[in-house]
């Protein structure tokens, strides 16, 4: 099997010590069944809330610890092209095979669960999972065909402003609920924004992370423009697991509250 960036998985046997790089994927490996499997996660892994007293902590999502990683004797490491780095990658090749997830809109999202579904024998629950979050998705779609399109800014860091561009995954998301990136340029990924994009849009909003936006940052926003200042949960913009069956409820009652 090939992983999303195109390299070859060789796995020997069903993996039983499993270390994961990335805090929305370690959640989903929870929801599918394989919380027992799990040996190592981040100290991000903050999903399910009490994981991280049960597993080893592993370092971060750009920095780990080899170390501790190899005396787990993993069989299965599990990194992302986006949260980790290419040298956490080839480091993590010398201890055990390694899948690199590279997941931009739901298609790349259901052929990797797909891919876990194969990998980890755990079919019933990774297809019982697509299904579940397609009818959702069809279902809030259905939803929004009547909602006017708004022109959003999504800000996910403050010092230089940055924001969510075109080729993200968070795009894909504010897409779904009908709103309009103000972010033009096609291909871009995290651009830094100035005021004068945060005139333009009708919304700003603030995520919760990677830049721990919070409320008490509107009002610093309304002084460079008229749009509406709203905080938003990050976790359900930008991670791609199981958290989205739980993120069609919340972008309903965001676009309620933009009425």
């Amino acid at each position: 099997m090939l992983d999303q960036l195109g390299r070859e998985i060789n796995l020997k046997n069903t993996p039983k010590r499993i270390v994961c790089l990335v805090p929305s994927l370690t959640e989903l490996l929870v929801d599918l069944g394989l919380s027992d499997w799990l040996v190592g996660v981040t100290k991000f892994c903050i999903h399910p809330e009490n994981l991280r007293k049960q597993k080893t902590i592993v370092g971060g999502t750009k920095s780990i610890h080899a170390d501790r990683i190899a005396a787990l004797k993993p069989d299965f490491i599990l990194c992302n092209k986006e949260e980790n780095t290419q040298e956490i990658v080839v480091a993590c090749e010398q201890i055990a095979p390694v899948y690199v997830s590279d997941i931009n809109d739901f298609d790349s999202f259901y052929s990797f669960v797909d891919d876990l579904g194969t990998l980890l024998r755990c079919k019933p629950q990774a297809e019982a999972l697509v299904t579940a979050v397609k009818n959702r998705l069809e279902q809030f779609r259905a939803k929004m065909v009547s909602e006017p399109v708004r022109s959003v800014l999504y800000i996910i860091w403050k010092d230089p402003l940055m924001a969510a561009g075109r080729v993200t995954f968070i795009n894909v998301l504010l897409e779904v609920c009908g709103f309009r990136n103000s972010i033009a340029e096609e291909h871009s990924r995290y651009p830094e924004v100035d005021s004068e994009l945060l005139k333009k849009a009708d919304y700003v909003l603030l995520s919760s992370e990677p830049f721990p936006f919070s409320e008490k940052h509107i009002a610093e926003f309304e002084t460079q423009t008229e749009a509406q200042i709203l905080c938003v949960d990050g976790e359900y913009f930008s991670w791609y697991g199981s958290r989205l069956l739980k993120a069609f409820d919340y972008f309903q009652d965001l676009v309620f509250q933009m009425k």
